[in-house]
């Protein structure tokens, strides 16, 4: 069972992105602390789950709902937000498994001074390289994900 979590985000993780619609110029968000996971970063002993390793869901919140309360606990406006729902993987951690949703910033430009404030950036993946390994590794899932849609 997961830990409890006040906002409720205790087993789900989102990876925030903005794509740029003329030039499709993609960029990750990544926070103060180095990991670009909302709203908490990865245990250090986590590792991506296959397919196959993962029990269904019993009930899944609808995307929306999902981008409203992320929105809500990143204090910005749900309008920027969209859940991919095409996107999801899971992650095993310590005593649970967390869901990674892949976000993203639906402004024409990504809102770059609303996360510099807070000591986050918009970065290419190039230059996210050398964080945590299980990150790394739904980042390349997320670009490739991103790149194909």
């Amino acid at each position: 069972m997961p830990p409890a979590s006040a906002d409720g985000f205790a087993d789900l993780r989102f990876l925030l992105y903005h794509k740029h619609p003329t030039s499709a110029r993609t960029r990750f968000l990544r926070f103060a602390g180095g990991t670009v996971l909302a709203p908490y970063p990865l245990p250090f002993l986590s590792s991506p789950l296959e397919p196959e390793d993962i029990e269904p869901a019993a009930a899944m919140m609808h995307p929306a709902t999902l981008a409203r309360r992320l929105a809500g606990g990143l204090q910005i406006p749900a309008a920027l937000l969209e859940i991919d729902a095409e996107f999801m993987e899971h992650v095993e951690i310590p005593g649970s498994t967390v869901t990674v949703h892949l976000v993203r910033f639906t402004s024409i430009d990504p809102p770059l001074q609303l996360f510099a404030d807070r000591g986050a950036a918009f970065c290419p993946i190039t230059d996210l390289r050398g964080g945590h390994p299980t990150e790394m590794a739904l980042l390349r899932k997320a670009y490739e994900h991103v790149l194909g849609g």
